[in-house]
């Protein structure tokens, strides 16, 4: 079944338009610099909340990165590209990144050289870090910040797309990486219900969590 869905979404559920998009998608270069306008407009403009919920997101992402890089080595799943012939699709390697989007991507199928130039499978770096985003901004945002389970479900497939990883590692990530963020940011809520009454008194009568907001 794993291998059926693979050459499925890999093989035949493919267009020029899938080809680009999906390898737009899993660029992180491309997106790096919107990523950091983000973040440091919702570090000024955003209060508390956003405050809370861009710390909760980078130290889980540091601990579920962690975690990945453990895992990885001890599971030594191999990928699609280390036993098999698949197609595979990149952007071109331009300066500044984002303009990669307006070029034809690189399509091609895997070779010898391919079988040793990637690290294990299992669990996918991409997804891990997308899920631990899509909790954060479900906890803190409700409904709002669900939608990024859009983006995550889109990042999933465009990791089956590319020849990346199996469905199942894309599917097992999810959850590993819930669980990882979950915990988390359980742990950081503990912490600051024990340290903020006494060093941040004031503070914590306007935010006495984290995560509940009354007023959302």
């Amino acid at each position: 079944m794993d291998q059926t869905i693979f050459h499925l979404i890999n093989e035949r559920w493919t267009n020029h338009f899938l080809d680009l998009f999906m390898a737009a998608l899993s660029d992180i270069d491309v997106w790096k610099p919107f990523l950091i306008i983000i973040v440091v407009a919702a570090l000024i403009f955003g209060g508390f909340k956003a405050r809370a919920c861009i710390g909760c997101l980078l130290l889980s992402l540091i601990l579920a990165q962690q975690v990945t890089h453990a895992l990885k080595p001890a599971i030594d799943r191999s990928r699609p590209k280390q036993v098999e012939t698949v197609r595979m699709v990149q952007l071109p390697k331009v300066h500044p990144e984002f303009r990669a989007l307006f070029k034809k991507p690189i399509v091609r199928y895997s070779g010898q050289s391919d079988r040793t130039r990637s690290d294990p499978s299992f669990p996918s770096g991409h997804m891990t870090n997308n899920t631990v985003v899509a909790v954060c901004l479900t906890l803190f945002y409700g409904r709002r910040g669900a939608l990024y389970w859009i983006v995550t479900a889109a990042m999933a497939y465009s990791r089956v797309y590319l020849g990346a990883h199996w469905p199942s590692d894309v599917v097992g990530t999810v959850f590993l990486a819930t669980g990882e963020a979950l915990l988390v940011i359980a742990f950081l809520e503990l912490i600051w219900r024990w340290i903020a009454p006494k060093w941040m008194p004031a503070t914590f009568e306007r935010h006495p969590s984290l995560v509940i907001n009354p007023s959302r």
